[in-house]
C-alpha cells in the first residue's frame, strides 16, 4: 500500500467524485457523507505524504510501470506534499461549511468538489509540463460549475468572464507546452531541465519564448497584475465554501512558478537561468500596489476579502522576485496563513451577511447580529491575522519576507508591504466598526448552523496554531527552500531506475 501513497490524492477525490456521479439524485445524507470521507481520507493520506517527504528524499510514482522520462510520473518531495496538505486542511473546512446547506442550492456540488481536489492534487504532484496541464484543466473544469452553483445573475457574469479568460489561458498554455516539445524534444520536467543544460545556441530563443509564454499562463492562474481583473467579481459572487476553495487556485499558479522555473530553467539553464525572477518581481510589487487600492475601494466584505487574496499574491510573488531560499522560505510559511485565512474569511463573510438581512455583505448600515459577540470575535481574529499584525501568523510571515529582502530590493518592498498592511488595516478596521457598531432595529436572524462556525473556526483558528508551531514549521520551509535550490536531486531521482511503480 505505501508503494501507492503517491497516487492517493488522485484516485481518492477521483473515486469519491464518480460515486457521487452515480449518487446525483439520491439522498443528500449520503452524499455529504462520502464527500466528507473523502475529505477525510485525503487528509489523512497528505499526513502521510508530509511525513514521507520530510526526510528529504525525492520519490516517484511511474503510472503502468512506464520509467521517466517516457511515461507518466508523480513526484513527492517536501514542496508537492506541502501543498497537498494544505489543501486537504482547506478543503475539509470548505466542504462541512457546505453542509450546513450551501450544497443543496444546486446538483452536483460533492462531486464536483472532489474533482477539484483531484486536479489541484494532480497539479502539485505531477513530474511534466503536458500533465500539468491536463491537471489544469480538470480543476478548471470543475471550477466552471462550483462557481455557479446556486445560479444567479451575478455569478453568470462573473463565470463568463473567468471562463473565457482561462479558456485563452489554457489555450496559450498548450502553444508554449509544444514549443518546448518542439525545441528539447521531451515534457518531463527533470529530463527538460538536463536537455537544457546541452541546448544548441540557435534553440535559445525558441525556448525563451515559451517559457515566458508559461510566465503568462501562470501569472494569469496566480492573478497577477495586469492579470488579475477577473478575480475579485468572481470570488466575490461565487458560493462561500467555493470561494473558500478556490483561495488556494491562486497558489496554483505560484506553485507552477516555483516548481516550473526552479527546476526546468535554474541554474543549470545556462543564459535561460532565472529568466522568471526580474519580470515577476515589478508585477509583483505593482500587484500589491493596485490590490491595496482595491482594499480601500471595496464596499462589500466578500469583495474586501477578495482583494486581500491579491494582496497575498502580490506578497508570495515577491518571494519568488528575490529568489534566495531565505526568501522562498518566508513565502512559503506565508502561503500557509494566506491560504487558509482567507479562506475562513470567506465562510465568515457568508455568516454575517446570513444575519443581516438585506444589508447582506454590503459594508452599510444594517440590522444587528444575533450571535454578533461570536462573529465579532472571528472578524477580528481574522482580520488582524490576514492584515499581517502581531501575534498572528501573518506578522511572521511578512516579518520573515522582509528580512529576506536584500540590498536595493529593501528600498522597495519595505515601504510596499508595510503599506499595504496598513491600507488592510484601514479597510478591515472600516468594515468591521460598520458590521458591528454602526446598526439600528432588532436582531432577528436564525441561529447559524454549528457546521459554519467548524468550518470558520477551522481555517481561522490555523492562525494561532501556525505561531504554536512557527519553530518545525520555519523548519520544514527551510528545507523545503534549500531542495529546491538543489534541482538536480529532483533529476537523479526521476531520471534513476528505481521509483514506486505499481
Amino acid at each position: 500500500m505505501m508503494s501507492h501513497l503517491i497516487v492517493l490524492p488522485v484516485v481518492v477525490p477521483l473515486v469519491a467524485g464518480l460515486l457521487l456521479l452515480f449518487q446525483r439524485q439520491g439522498s443528500v445524507r449520503v452524499k455529504r457523507l462520502v464527500g466528507v470521507g473523502a475529505t477525510l481520507a485525503l487528509l489523512l493520506v497528505a499526513i502521510a505524504l508530509v511525513v514521507r517527504a520530510a526526510g528529504g528524499e525525492v520519490t516517484y510514482y511511474a503510472l503502468g510501470d512506464w520509467q521517466p522520462p517516457f511515461g507518466i510520473v508523480l513526484v513527492l518531495d517536501r514542496l508537492s506534499a506541502l501543498m497537498v496538505l494544505l489543501t486537504a486542511v482547506l478543503a475539509l473546512g470548505a466542504v462541512v461549511f457546505a453542509c450546513a446547506g450551501d450544497d443543496e442550492r444546486g446538483s452536483n456540488f460533492h462531486g464536483l468538489f472532489q474533482w477539484q481536489l483531484m486536479g489541484l492534487n494532480g497539479a502539485f504532484l505531477t513530474g511534466d509540463l503536458f500533465n500539468l496541464f491536463v491537471f489544469f484543466e480538470v480543476l478548471l473544469l470543475a471550477s466552471y460549475a462550483l462557481l455557479l452553483h446556486g445560479g444567479g445573475r451575478d455569478r453568470i457574469m462573473a463565470g463568463v468572464h473567468y471562463v473565457v479568460l482561462n479558456l485563452a489561458g489554457s489555450s496559450l498554455f498548450l502553444i508554449s507546452v509544444g514549443i518546448l516539445y518542439g525545441a528539447t524534444g521531451t515534457l518531463n520536467m527533470a529530463d527538460m531541465a538536463t536537455r537544457l543544460a546541452a541546448l544548441p545556441a540557435e534553440r535559445e530563443g525558441l525556448v525563451m519564448a515559451g517559457a515566458l509564454m508559461l510566465l503568462v499562463v501562470f501569472g494569469l492562474k496566480a492573478a497577477i497584475l495586469p492579470l488579475y481583473f477577473w478575480l475579485p467579481r468572481a470570488y466575490a459572487a461565487a458560493p462561500a465554501p467555493v470561494a473558500a476553495l478556490f483561495a488556494i487556485m491562486t497558489k496554483v499558479g505560484i506553485y507552477a512558478i516555483l516548481r516550473v522555473y526552479s527546476l526546468v530553467f535554474g541554474e543549470g539553464a545556462g543564459p535561460l537561468a532565472d529568466l522568471e525572477q526580474g519580470w515577476v518581481w515589478w508585477f509583483a510589487l505593482a500587484t500589491l500596489v493596485a490590490a491595496s487600492a482595491g482594499t480601500l475601494a471595496a464596499r462589500d466584505l466578500r469583495l474586501l476579502v477578495a482583494y486581500l487574496v491579491l494582496v497575498s499574491v502580490g506578497t508570495l510573488l515577491a518571494g519568488i522576485g528575490i529568489g534566495t531560499p531565505a526568501a522562498i522560505s518566508a513565502l512559503l510559511y506565508y502561503l500557509i496563513h494566506t491560504t487558509l485565512v482567507t479562506g475562513g474569511l470567506f465562510l465568515l463573510a457568508e455568516m454575517i451577511g446570513a444575519q443581516r438581512g438585506k444589508a447582506g455583505t454590503r459594508i452599510v448600515r444594517g440590522r444587528p447580529l444575533r450571535q454578533g459577540r461570536w462573529l465579532a470575535l472571528l472578524f477580528f481574529a481574522g482580520a488582524v491575522a490576514v492584515a499581517g499584525m502581531p501575534p498572528l501568523s501573518g506578522a511572521i510571515g511578512k516579518a520573515l519576507l522582509l528580512v529576506a529582502a536584500e540590498g536595493g530590493q529593501r528600498a522597495w518592498l519595505w515601504p510596499i508591504l508595510l503599506l499595504s498592511g496598513l491600507a488592510a488595516i484601514v479597510a478591515l478596521s472600516r468594515a468591521g466598526s460598520t458590521l458591528f457598531w454602526r446598526s439600528s432595529g432588532e436582531a432577528d436572524g436564525q441561529r447559524l448552523p454549528p457546521r459554519q462556525w467548524f468550518g470558520v473556526a477551522w481555517l481561522i483558528g490555523a492562525s494561532p496554531l501556525l505561531v504554536l508551531l512557527a519553530g518545525p514549521l520555519a523548519d520544514y520551509t527551510d528545507a523545503t527552500a534549500a531542495q529546491l535550490a538543489r534541482p538536480e536531486a529532483v533529476t537523479r531521482a526521476l531520471l534513476s531506475t528505481e521509483g514506486d511503480a505499481p
